[in-house]
């Protein structure tokens, strides 16, 4: 997969690890929202925002991993919503079926497997796992699926998921070393 930088996006991830202060969280908000419906790439760097709001780190890793949740949620509703209207507009789906690398089927087949076994619940792990782009994954299961609430719920609980996995992982690493 391409990443932000390749596709001419590095001054955003940039912004994100220099944001700081209380406008900070307006960045790492805007930035969950594109990395969920827009743009390739990983949406842990919002945990390196060195923002400054005088406040516990713990607390100030909360807030990011809150912000960042609730905005990958809400550019994953409108991913949703994109997907809906997708359904509706064969020439753009039988465009994708007919492309070299048949998108469709292989992320209908992945989503189908995992909406089948574990639902919504499986979109949320799916979602947690670290330093993988989650736009394929959002937009097929948009396709899939219906429910706005559910999805929002999923994609903010596997966001949030994402971020703790990540932390805890670094933290690993750094009792290690």
């Amino acid at each position: 997969m391409l990443s932000v930088d390749l596709l001419g996006f590095e001054w955003l991830s940039r912004l994100v690890r220099s944001a700081t202060g209380w406008g900070g969280l307006v960045i790492i908000f805007v930035y969950s929202f594109l990395i969920a419906f827009a743009l390739p790439g990983v949406s842990e760097v919002v945990l390196l925002a060195p923002l400054d709001l005088g406040l516990p780190t713990e607390l100030r890793l909360a807030l990011i991993i809150l912000v960042s949740a609730l905005g990958k949620a809400a550019g994953s509703v409108f991913a949703f919503h994109l997907g809906q209207e997708a359904k509706e507009s064969g020439p753009l789906i039988r465009w994708l079926r007919r492309s070299r690398f048949d998108v469709i089927a292989w992320s209908e087949r992945r989503t189908v497997e995992i909406a089948r076994r574990w639902g919504y619940a499986g979109l949320a792990l799916a979602l947690s796992v670290p330093f993988f782009p989650d736009t394929l994954s959002i937009y097929a299961f948009a396709v899939l699926e219906e429910d706005y609430v559910r999805f929002a719920a999923a994609t903010f609980a596997g966001s949030v998921g994402r971020l703790l996995v990540t932390l805890a992982l670094s933290a690993g690493v750094v009792a290690v070393i």
